[in-house]
């Protein structure tokens, strides 16, 4: 049986996992998923550029079609060499498609091939995980939030990579206010770093400074613009925004927590039978009235399944923009706009 224990997956990553044909990577830490999956595939030995080396499937899809990755897992590569298929799943993973194919995958050997799949927070006896757990040649890896010395590490880990130092004081309310995802919290932690620049030492005031409530409060005018589909909203106050000179990431931060607290609402709604009144009135930290009946009308446009691509959607934009630091306005703004359409049409 191969699986492995959340606070040992990141030492396995580093240290071979390479014997194993197959990986799936799962949990509701959807950053910090991201993070091993792209770790993975940068030291795997495969040139992530090649697109003939790397094959990037939509999971959904194979749900449909599972002969497609039986047949892209027994194809050999155009020029040789090892290939990387790489599968992103936001499914229950109780779907026979996708899991009958991986079943089938497993009773013989792969053309030179690894197998990456990110999935969601799949449950216990889910059959994707139930498949890949009980195969030799298949390790699966649980990712969940940080907590206690993994957020004490990612902390030590960003401060030294921008060579700032940090008060006692300051380190345990920000200890306190990270983990719940890891893209995240490395994104709040160096846009703190970017802050403290000037004299490189993290006091308790610049941890309260580097994002105002009153940001935040502007920030929900372009959030709820984009979960209920408000085209011209969404123009007006995106806009208005970075011509204040709001950084464009931020908004994207501010996105990215909303839809974790819409599926956190669909998940109580779906799986315990809750109704909408009753979750939002429920929630901690509490909704501000004025935005109730906006959350209301957002939960009868996102299905779980639309809030899990919405995520990964989200989480990629959030790379590529670091990636592509000049583009970055562009590319947060075209995809934001995106997510507005894709709201707007489910109406």
């Amino acid at each position: 049986m191969a699986q492995k224990k959340a606070h040992e997956v990141e030492n396995f990553l580093k240290n071979g996992p390479q014997s194993y044909e197959i990986l799936l990577i799962y949990g509701p830490d959807k950053g910090l998923i991201s993070e091993y999956a792209a770790g993975f595939a940068k030291n795997c030995g495969i040139n992530s550029r090649d697109p003939f080396a790397v094959i990037k499937i939509d999971g959904e899809n194979l749900d449909k079609n599972p002969s497609a990755l039986i047949d892209e897992a027994q194809t050999i590569g155009f020029f040789g060499g090892k290939r990387l298929i790489w599968i992103s799943y936001a499914g229950s993973g109780n779907k026979s498609g996708f899991s009958e194919a991986l079943k089938f995958l497993l009773q013989q050997p792969l053309a030179d091939c690894f197998i990456l799949i990110e999935a969601g927070d799949l449950k216990k006896g889910a059959a994707l995980r139930k498949i890949v757990e009980e195969a030799p040649r298949a390790v699966a890896l649980p990712c969940y939030g940080d907590e206690g010395q993994a957020i004490q590490k990612l902390i030590d880990n960003v401060l030294q990579q921008f060579h700032c130092t940090i008060t006692e004081e300051a380190r345990s309310v920000l200890q306190a206010n990270l983990g719940s995802d890891r893209l995240i919290s490395r994104a709040e932690l160096e846009k703190l770093c970017l802050y403290s620049q000037i004299n490189k030492h993290i006091t308790l005031e610049d941890v309260k400074n580097s994002v105002s409530d009153e940001r935040a409060l502007s920030q929900n005018e372009i959030t709820d613009a984009v979960i209920c589909g408000d085209l011209p909203g969404f123009n007006q106050n995106f806009d208005r925004q970075i011509a204040g000179g709001i950084p464009s990431f931020l908004i994207l931060l501010a996105l990215i927590r909303q839809f974790q607290q819409l599926q956190i609402f669909r998940f109580a709604m779906e799986e315990e039978g809750k109704n909408i009144n009753a979750i939002i009135t429920a929630a901690r930290p509490p909704v501000f009235f004025r935005r109730k009946k906006i959350l209301e009308q957002a939960l009868t446009l996102w299905t779980s399944i639309k809030i899990s691509r919405a995520m990964e959607k989200l989480h990629k934009t959030l790379l590529d923009s670091r990636k592509n630091n000049e583009l970055s306005l562009v590319i947060i703004r075209q995809n934001l706009l995106a997510l507005t359409i894709e709201a707007a049409r489910s109406k």
